[in-house]
Parts: structure tokens; C-alpha cells; sequence
């Protein structure tokens, strides 16, 4: 056997490892660079200095009188069990249009030794409350139900 066909399954298997390694290198910081923590106002507070250096995600009901918004970013304050969280919002997007007073949020980004949470990303939950309209009643039938009248048929020869 020649040492040129000795050597070619070993710079073989060498490529071999350096690609796996490569991929494995980045699929780990990968995953660790887009991996965020949900906690609650409570929880980000007892946290201590691990806020600090984590992605996170916290939730909370927006205070009223709180938002003030200016092209696409905001800041508000987020209350959850008697805590507030005062956040900016330095984002891409505007907030959405359900972004209100009152309404549930969820903030994505980091907590800086400020105490404000400075947020990337925001969502506003969705009103999911269905009214009926004013003067019914839920479950009954409609004030002024619509009949249809039967149509009339004339046949020509």
C-alpha cells in the first residue's frame, strides 16, 4: 500500500470531524443566543444579577396613563400583583394597535441595572371579550329577524 491512498481516509475523516465540530459549535451558541426566560415582575426582582446577562420575557397588564408612544417605540409601565415594570420599547415595528391601557403585554428583551426593562420585542393580547350588541340580550334571537320572501316564478313558452 502507497502512502497517498493511506493518507486520503485520513484527511477524510479530518474534514469529516472539523465540519461536524462546526456545526455542533453552532447549533449550541445558536440556541443559547435565542433562548429567553418567561418570568413575572415578581420573579425578575428576585432574580438578582442573573437579570442582568439573560433574554427574557415578561408579562404583565399596562398601567393605565403609562404609554407614551414616539414613531415606533414606546415606554410604559407594566403592573402585575401590586409590582411595576417600567419598560421602553425600542422595537422596529410600532406597537400594535392593541397595545392599550389595561391590556395584557408581553415584553421580549433584557433587564438592565437601571431597573427598566428595555424591549426588542412587544405583543398585546388580543380582546377576546364579544359583547352583544346594545338592547339584547346574549343567547336570543335578534330584535327584527330578517324573512325572506318567496320569489316568484313565471315560465315563458
Amino acid at each position: 500500500m502507497t502512502t497517498s491512498t493511506t493518507q486520503r481516509p485520513l484527511k477524510i475523516i479530518a474534514a469529516t470531524v472539523v465540519i461536524l465540530a462546526t456545526v455542533a459549535w453552532l447549533a449550541i451558541t445558536g440556541v443559547n443566543e435565542n433562548k429567553s426566560y418567561y418570568v413575572t415582575i415578581s420573579e425578575l426582582s428576585a432574580m438578582g444579577t442573573k437579570a442582568y446577562t439573560r433574554h427574557l420575557r415578561v408579562a404583565g397588564n399596562v398601567a393605565p396613563g403609562s404609554i407614551h408612544r414616539n414613531g415606533t417605540n414606546a415606554t410604559f409601565a407594566l403592573l402585575e400583583q401590586g409590582r411595576t415594570l417600567n419598560v421602553v420599547y425600542q422595537g422596529t415595528e410600532p406597537p400594535p394597535d392593541t397595545f392599550k391601557d389595561d391590556a395584557q403585554a408581553l415584553a421580549v428583551g433584557t433587564y438592565s441595572k437601571d431597573g427598566v426593562f428595555h424591549a426588542t420585542q412587544l405583543q398585546a393580547k388580543c380582546a377576546s371579550k364579544y359583547a352583544p350588541a346594545p338592547g339584547t340580550t346574549p343567547g336570543t334571537a335578534p330584535a327584527s329577524p330578517v324573512t325572506a320572501k318567496p320569489a316568484s316564478m313565471t315560465i315563458t313558452r
